[in-house]
Order: structure tokens, then sequence, then C-alpha cells
């Protein structure tokens, strides 16, 4: 895979953002130009189920973003085996068809958004397993990297990356001790960072992004989701009537403040890092110099 060399270094990379979403449908374009202009040059944009892999695909060549493809652990409730077989079909239609005018490259990058979630309890725990082995096997066979859903979960994910070795990722809104970092990071991994370590409160997240290796971090937003601090509407302002805030990309720059300012560096030294680590991770050949 490749970029490239003519076009411009790229600034901020939100390494996970659903602009699928039902909360962007009315201004998505509008919403993408603002992330844009608060220099959010690049997005992945995940799929959850089989109904949006055309959706997410179509969105990336729009906007000239990335996107995977994968069955989110929330949704394999719906998922029938049969659903693997499309999306083998779907990965292989990306990989060989046209290429994007911006990119050297199909814009399909990874297998995702896949994992476990150990947080919602009426999900069929088997049925998570069994489709996030499948994907890990679908993500070998086509060589591609993964996007993880890891929540309430690490070991689970990290057992399932230890019996099918696929070609690194990221850990999407890591939340686990340092030692599983290290074993993400050990095994090609890059950890997604973002809104909820705004909070003053999120003390462990907060510790973390002081304590990981600067190779080892990635930005994101999981727009609509993960709203930071100062989007954020408390329950009596909701009972009164006010609507949670939405979150976007464009929030990305000043989340990545907070974490710059956590870790003790200049935020241009942070984004150039996380972009680079982006880059690397999906061995995409364009490198921005360190300044």
């Amino acid at each position: 895979m490749g970029f490239l060399s003519s076009h411009s270094p790229i600034r901020f990379v939100d390494s996970h953002c659903h602009l699928d979403a039902d909360e962007f449908q009315g201004d998505v374009n509008a919403m993408r130009e603002r992330a844009r202009q608060q220099g959010v040059d690049l997005c992945l944009i995940p799929s959850v189920d089989k109904n949006n892999f055309q959706v997410v695909c179509d969105l990336a060549h729009r906007f000239h973003d990335l996107y995977a493809l994968g069955i989110h652990p929330l949704y394999t409730k719906d998922a029938v085996a049969e659903d693997l077989g499309l999306l083998r079909e779907q990965l292989a239609r990306a990989l060989a068809g046209a290429h994007d005018l911006t990119w050297q490259a199909p814009l399909l990058v990874a297998v995702g958004e896949i994992g476990l979630d150990g947080a919602v309890k009426s999900l069929d725990w088997q049925r998570q397993v069994y489709f996030f082995e499948e994907q890990l096997k679908v993500a070998v066979d086509f060589d591609l990297p993964v996007v993880l859903h890891v929540r309430s979960a690490v070991d689970f994910v990290l057992k399932g990356l230890r019996k099918f070795k696929v070609k690194g990722g990221i850990a999407h809104a890591f939340n686990g001790s340092l030692q599983q970092a290290e074993q993400f990071i050990a095994m090609g991994f890059k950890l997604g960072m973002g809104g909820a370590l705004t909070y003053p409160r999120a003390l462990h997240l907060r510790r973390l992004a002081q304590e990981l290796p600067a190779e080892s971090i990635v930005l994101e937003t999981d727009s609509p989701d993960i709203v930071p601090v100062w989007r954020y509407v408390n329950a009596e302002l909701r009972d009164r009537g006010h609507s949670q805030g939405r979150n976007e990309p464009a929030e990305l720059p000043r989340i990545a403040q907070e974490i710059a300012d956590l870790r003790g560096v200049p935020l241009q030294r942070l984004m150039q890092e996380s972009t680079n680590n982006f880059l690397n991770v999906f061995n995409l050949e364009i490198s921005n110099s360190i300044v």
C-alpha cells in the first residue's frame, strides 16, 4: 500500500469514527469539512455489520478517507454464518477494485470493527467468540490488520490474538492495564485514545496517556460516541430537555491537546507521532517528519 508522495503531509488522523451513523445523516458533508478545517485530514471508518459494508466504502471514497469491514460484537446477535462469506467477498472486491484517485492503493485497510464486549451481559458470549475468531481467520487469510473492540474483554481478545496471528492493527478505545497494553504492542498493535480521557475522574486513562510509549498511540473520536467532557450534557440537563452533545472528528485536535498536556509534549509533536503510528500500522508509505 502507499500514499502519493505529491500529497501534502497528513496532519491529524481520526483512527476510529462512524461517519455513517444516524446522527450524521443530516450534515455528514458539512461535518467532514469542519473536521478538515480543524486539520483532520484522514479518517478511518469501520463498519459494524453487513448492512453498512457498502455505506462505509462509499463514504471513504467520497471523502478520500479509509475504511474497514467487519462485524461488531454488539451486532453478532443478528449476524449469521453466511455474513462471513459476504465479508470475504467484499474484502476481495475492495482489494482488487479501482483505486481512489488520491491513493495508490485501495481505501480498504483492515478487518473491523471486530472483537469482544463483556459489558453487555445480554449478548451471547460464545456467539461473540465465534464471530471474533472467524473474522481473525479472515484477516489472516487476507493478510490484513484488524480494528479491535475490547470493552471489558481485554484478556479474552488477547487470547484470540495469540491463537490467530494477525498482522497487528488498532485496539480501539483502549482501557486496559499497562501490562495488557504491552502485550498488544508486542503483537504489532497501536492503542486508540480519545474523548474518555478528557474527564478529570478518568484517572486510569489519564495515567495510561502519560505512561504509554509514543510509538503506541493513535488518536480517535469514536464519533458520534464517547463525547469529550466539553460536549457532555449531564442527566439533570437531559431531564430538562437538553440533548446529549454529539461527538465528531472536528473535536480531535482538542482531545489531542489534552493528551499532549498530560504527556508534557507539544501538540505538533503528538500529532506527527500519532499520525506516523497510524500510517505505519497500516503500511502506508508516507512519513511525516517531526519538527
